[in-house]
């Protein structure tokens, strides 16, 4: 009997999913067939340059998900079962006031962590989670409701916590053993056919669709699963031949002539999909919801922290002059802030400090007391720079809003709930990784097996 490891699980466990919702949402594959063939296209017009962040295989196998639970405890589980599969908390994102509608949730994102995984299987799951007691949505009363609902639901069995303890604990599982979990695992994700409590669901619905989503339903499910894609305007263009209903906008970094920075995303609008409702005098009907969407992105270079100093700033001016100058294009005024005030070469960012890179040497030198810098003019040292393996709160805000039934509501002089990355490593029992710290620990011991 074979074992398999943890990387093995995760790419069993992506490849299952995307099958899962590849039925539960046809308009996902033709997501996936439109990234393939834009990927290839890409690869044609540029050549090696279209691999500079990543080769063809690795982005076209790349997908990352996107879940939704309830309570601190269902987080610990799907920190549990993320583990099993090498996948660690990565980053904490506050999307409560990242977007004007009523978005009550704090996330972060699962994902490998060692350079050698990511290459292998850069699969990510980023998890919301549902802030029941932040005042600004939820009354004292709603609250004790919503939380007596949630706790009343098993999301996760208690076999396949003890598969994902003990496959964390060997490093893996024999193929009997994988096999159960992978099951177990991929059924809890898959979308339920258990009828929704109509008046349940439409009371939390007129505060937030993504409370709905969450605490309206006794499961939960994947929300979207997301290809990765090498130009993503391209992609937003022949989707929108195709007839697919995208979103208003890419969300991110604007096009521009210079690199790629960070992370740009699109989806296509959530799509009614046939749910069974059970009425308030017990007949159950059919109907639909519109909670899920099909997203793609684009990532670029990570930004270092001065890197992201700089990007937030442009933000804010495009913000200013898209205030002042409604009626011209977004898209047109970012271009001309990046144009303005970003480096437009991967040596600038490098020589300004404001991006992550990790170094190879040409040759045999002796690079102690040089500048990288210097190495790097002279030929001897190649600069690589570091993919953004990561997410954007305004941007997964942007994204969440634009497939909202409504900006539900939000009392903004209540008082919110205090949450923070030590919070969320406190409710998991683990720590919550920095991005910022991995970046720079990458870019760290690269430069340190330069200079032996």
């Amino acid at each position: 009997m074979s074992f398999r490891s943890s990387t093995r699980l995760r790419a069993a466990f992506a490849a299952r999913m995307a099958d899962i919702y590849g039925r539960e949402v046809p308009a996902y594959t033709t997501l996936v067939e439109v990234s393939a063939s834009v990927n290839a296209h890409v690869l044609r017009r540029d050549g090696a340059a279209a691999e500079r962040l990543g080769s063809l295989s690795r982005v076209t196998a790349e997908r990352h998900g996107a879940i939704r639970v309830g309570t601190p405890q269902e987080l610990r589980q799907v920190s549990r079962l993320f583990a099993a599969l090498g996948m660690h908390p990565v980053g904490f994102y506050d999307l409560r006031d990242a977007a004007r509608s009523a978005v009550p949730v704090v996330s972060t994102a699962f994902r490998p962590v060692d350079a050698a995984e990511l290459s292998a299987n850069p699969f990510r799951i980023f998890t919301s989670l549902l802030v029941t007691d932040d005042r600004r949505f939820f009354d004292a009363e709603l609250q004790r409701r919503l939380d007596a609902f949630l706790s009343r639901r098993v999301l996760f069995p208690p076999d396949l916590m003890d598969l994902a303890d003990r496959a964390v604990a060997q490093g893996g599982l024999d193929d009997e053993g994988a096999e159960q979990f992978l099951k177990l695992a991929t059924d809890c994700f898959a979308l339920s056919a258990e009828p929704v409590d109509r008046a349940w669901y439409q009371e939390l619905e007129a505060i937030s669709s993504v409370a709905a989503d969450i605490g309206g339903v006794s499961s939960t499910h994947i929300n979207h699963l997301t290809p990765r894609v090498l130009d993503i305007d391209e992609l937003y263009r022949r989707m929108t031949e195709r007839g697919v209903t995208m979103i208003d906008a890419i969300q991110g970094p604007p096009r521009w002539d210079g690199p790629d920075v960070l992370l740009r995303q699109t989806s296509f609008r959530a799509l009614a999909e046939p749910r069974r409702f059970r009425n308030a005098d017990g007949t159950v009907t059919r109907g639909s919801l519109r909670v899920r969407f099909g997203e793609v992105e684009a990532r670029g270079i990570a930004l270092t922290p001065a890197g992201r100093d700089r990007y937030d700033l442009l933000l804010t001016e495009v913000d200013r002059r898209a205030a002042a100058a409604p009626d011209s294009p977004r898209q047109d005024i970012a271009a001309r802030v990046w144009d303005e005030s970003m480096p437009c070469t991967e040596p600038e960012l490098l020589r300004q400090g404001l991006a992550f890179f990790t170094f190879t040497a040409s040759g045999t030198f002796d690079a102690r007391g040089r500048p990288v810098a210097e190495l790097i003019e002279d030929g001897a040292v190649t600069a690589t720079p570091i993919v953004y393996e990561d997410f954007l709160p305004r941007s997964a805000a942007g994204i969440f809003q634009s497939n909202l039934a409504g900006d539900g509501r939000k009392d903004a002089s209540a008082g919110s709930a205090t949450r923070d990355a030590g919070w969320l490593s406190d409710v998991l029992g683990r720590a919550v990784a920095d991005p910022m710290e991995l970046y720079a620990a990458q870019q760290r011991a690269s430069l340190a097996a330069l200079r032996g």
